[in-house]
């Protein structure tokens, strides 16, 4: 998911607050990021990704040109992990799902910190991705999201390697799988259950001060209505599946329309509609996709339910008007759950990334989105996602940009809010 186009797919949730630069006396975090910043590995960490900024640039658009549609991103990673496999001496290896990863041991361990970026795009097999330059801009489906996170995870870890920063903690750099749309976040999710961590932090989106701690939480079903189908004259009386789905859909948008109203954020779409064979025929069968999303874990719950009982009702409505034949079945099948829930802004991780953020002179402002940190937040285990540096809009979309305006910045702040968490070893 992106995070800089804050649309419909996300609510941001300034305060402005969080944005006014604490005094020093007042602001711990800060006076750790500051000294941070000073050490003298992190300020050659930052020289090195100032150098590297035209590899940085050419690998962004190699990468970007190797397709990774939905459900068929293993070309891009198998080149992810030669890239990785080239920078140092680290473990590199990649799981049976496919997702990509990268031990970098700790000098003292105890904990773990897990860095990721996802691999997958949105745009299916055959889109044009080829990088096109125009000016100072680069346009591609994909530009932004997410292959510019996975290039800035891939120039930091060369920074540390070249500067020779030690870390505290172990840190498991994912290239991951399955973060777009009915990928479900399939990718994390198996890391989740295949390795122990203490802490997430997920690259997704371009803009420093964009902090999400939040995670927008979503339920996705696809309604299919079956009938014996026949011919719109010779057989008119049969249950008509269209007829009982649209009965279904109107209770559960009246009803949604009601509960939405008030409350914590929660908001309901039916995205897709199809079935049938011609005009003049009875359709078979009649399917509908829904989209139900909340910030509160309690109201994606209830909207949940609420839908399963309104198609419920307009099925079992529809079929006591049946004339003949055999009543209608409905069949609900989850498409995608995403759990919702939130890292508080009081989480050692936070404060010290809105301290990070402020750093580079930006006003850091949180927010609630749907990305790879949702599995973290949802299992209680403090998660941030984080932009990438540089400026970008039109993601999901063909005509998808990235500009690097100050773009290094973006990977030098994603390398501080790490090292603040992952502990540097002095």
């Amino acid at each position: 998911m992106f995070l800089n186009a804050l649309g419909a797919m996300c609510l941001l949730l300034s305060n402005p607050a969080k944005g006014q630069k604490p005094k020093a006396d007042q602001d711990p975090y800060g006076n750790e990021i500051k000294t941070l910043a000073n050490h003298k590995s992190v300020i050659d960490a930052f020289n090195i990704i100032d150098q590297l900024e035209s590899t940085t640039r050419k690998e962004h658009i190699e990468l970007t040109e190797i397709p990774a549609p939905p459900f068929h991103e293993g070309a891009r990673a198998q080149r992810y992990k030669q890239l990785l496999e080239a920078v140092g001496p680290n473990k590199v290896w990649m799981d049976s799902l496919g997702n990509v990863l990268l031990l970098r041991k700790g000098n003292k361990g105890g904990k773990t910190v897990v860095l990721d970026a996802h691999l997958d795009t949105v745009f299916p097999e055959g889109t044009d991705v080829k990088v096109k330059v125009k000016g100072d801009t680069l346009f591609a489906p994909g530009i932004s999201d997410d292959t510019r996170g996975l290039i800035a995870m891939l120039t930091l870890l060369r920074a540390m390697e070249k500067a020779n920063i030690q870390t505290n903690n172990d840190i498991i750099f994912v290239a991951s799988l399955g973060e777009e749309g009915l990928g479900d976040l399939r990718g994390v999710r198996f890391v989740a259950r295949t390795n122990k961590f203490d802490s997430w932090i997920s690259i997704d989106g371009t803009e420093i001060e964009d902090i999400i701690n939040g995670a927008l939480g979503s339920v996705r079903y696809r309604a299919t209505v079956k009938g014996p189908g026949g011919h719109s004259w010779g057989a008119f009386g049969l249950g008509n599946p269209h007829h009982a789905m649209t009965r279904g859909l109107n209770y559960f948008v009246q009803e949604a329309t009601l509960f939405t109203s008030s409350g914590p954020r929660t908001s309901f779409n039916v995205g897709v509609i199809g079935g049938g064979t011609s005009v003049n025929s009875i359709p078979f069968e009649s399917w509908a996709e829904v989209d139900m999303r909340s910030e509160s874990p309690g109201q994606l719950k209830k909207i949940d339910s609420l839908f399963k009982a309104s198609m419920k009702k307009g099925l079992d409505d529809y079929n006591a008007s049946i004339r003949k034949g055999p009543a209608l079945t409905v069949d609900l099948k989850l498409l995608g759950f995403r759990p919702s829930g939130s890292t508080s802004e009081q989480s050692p991780l936070i404060l010290r990334t809105l301290a990070a953020a402020r750093h580079f002179n930006t006003t850091p402002r949180l927010g609630i989105v749907s990305t790879n940190a949702n599995i973290s937040i949802s299992k209680g285990i403090p998660a941030v996602t984080i932009g990438a540096g540089g400026k970008s809009n039109k993601e999901h979309s063909l005509g998808e940009w990235w500009l690097n305006d100050h773009g290094s910045d973006g990977i030098k702040f994603d390398l501080l809010a790490l090292l603040a968490e992952a502990g540097l070893y002095r």
